[in-house]
């Protein structure tokens, strides 16, 4: 029997992108066309499992599709300096000439267990940007450029963000071939852009990773399970689809469970109907957990609260279960869809960003009532 071919792991690259080949079309776009380009500067943001990080990996195939280097990094302390290690590893292979060199400093007699001491320059005393500026000259040379990708922006590595943002602002102006995408909650995209040194980031092009529509998803599901050597039934295939909610993340997750459910060459309603709920229980632990763990005892509470209603959620109700001003709910609210958990859907009404936390609310609402109550207060 064929592998299972559907990857429901936190960013790894589906069998097939769905829904985003405008995005990538642009992206493209923009490398072909170089300094100036507007897609050479650009934010991902979405909820967990949006497939923000799947867009990175495109970002960098696309340059490497075109000949350019790409330097991928996670925003936590430290990133410049790893950055700039990656620069000159990367210096290294395009231009061997031109990169730093190791020098034999002292030496220990008898050499046992390795007795040369070698020094190499300190990432604290290279200038990065003058690295970069020498990396740049032999990739323009021949046409192509480098790109940074930086995974999971947040607050607490404001200070390389900076000495980042600066670094590529000045080369920006000096119209080097360079090329910046990050990713992150809406939330901390949104705290990134206020912050007063890192304005140079406001002027990228933003890409808000929304849901994908369900006839994309089915597809999507039906070509990769008949690329990989079996059939799926209309009526399996229908079901399977509208229990993604067109969530990227959950299309792996259901397109894993109902491939693994499944006998045979075929994959049946039994198959899909049997997989659906071992994906939705999957995505709670992967997905619904870790979100509400990053959230105040309020922000908790007004979702128990929004989880009574079988749809979208009137702000104003809301307030009135909490027992609160809506002046006061708002507060929270905001904070809710900054955080990529609810979106607004009208005026006055809000639902849940990612598909099934109503359901897992419900089902662990006593946990999370009681951690509220343990917190109560927060802020």
């Amino acid at each position: 029997m064929a592998r299972n071919p559907f990857r429901p792991t936190a960013g790894a690259t589906p069998p097939q992108l769905v829904g985003r080949h405008d995005i990538v079309e642009e992206l493209t776009e923009s490398l072909e066309d170089g300094p100036g380009a507007p897609g050479l500067l650009s934010l991902f943001t979405g909820p967990r499992g949006i497939g923000k990080t799947v867009m990175l990996t495109e970002a960098g195939d696309a340059a490497l599709r075109q000949g350019w280097v790409t330097l991928s990094e996670t925003a936590t302390p430290g990133m410049v300096m790893r950055l700039s290690h990656a620069t000159t590893r990367a210096l290294e292979d395009v231009d061997p000439s031109a990169a730093p060199r190791r020098s034999i400093t002292g030496l220990t007699l008898p050499v046992v267990g390795g007795g040369i001491t070698v020094s190499a320059p300190p990432s604290t005393v290279v200038d990065w940007r003058y690295d970069l500026g020498r990396l740049l000259d032999p990739l323009e040379a021949r046409g192509s450029g480098l790109l940074i990708t930086v995974d999971e922006v947040h607050s607490a590595a404001r200070d390389d963000l900076r000495d980042l943002a600066a670094t590529v602002q000045h080369l920006v102006r000096e119209e080097r071939t360079i090329a910046l995408a990050m990713a992150g909650l809406p939330s901390s995209v949104s705290d990134l852009l206020n912050d007063d040194v890192l304005t140079f980031l406001r002027r990228a092009t933003r890409f808000h990773l929304d849901d994908v529509p369900l006839d994309h998803v089915a597809d999507a599901l039906r070509e990769t399970v008949i690329a990989n050597g079996r059939t799926i039934d209309d009526d399996a295939l229908a079901e399977a689809a509208s229990a993604t909610g067109g969530y990227p993340f959950m299309i792996q997750l259901v397109g894993y469970h109902v491939w693994r459910k499944a006998t045979g060459d075929r994959i049946t309603l039994a198959a899909a109907r049997a997989g659906v709920p071992a994906a939705q229980k999957r995505l709670g632990s992967l997905v619904h957990e870790t979100a509400l763990a990053d959230l105040s005892g309020v922000d908790r509470t007004y979702l128990l609260a929004m989880a009574h209603d079988e749809a979208e959620s009137s702000t104003g109700e809301i307030a009135r279960r909490l027992g609160v001003t809506p002046y006061y709910a708002s507060t929270y609210r905001a904070r809710l869809i900054a955080a990529g958990v609810v979106v607004p859907t009208r005026h006055g009404f809000v639902d849940f960003a990612v598909p099934y936390l109503r359901e897992y609310l419900r089902e662990h609402g006593a946990r999370y009532e009681m951690a509220g109550r343990r917190t109560d207060g927060s802020s």
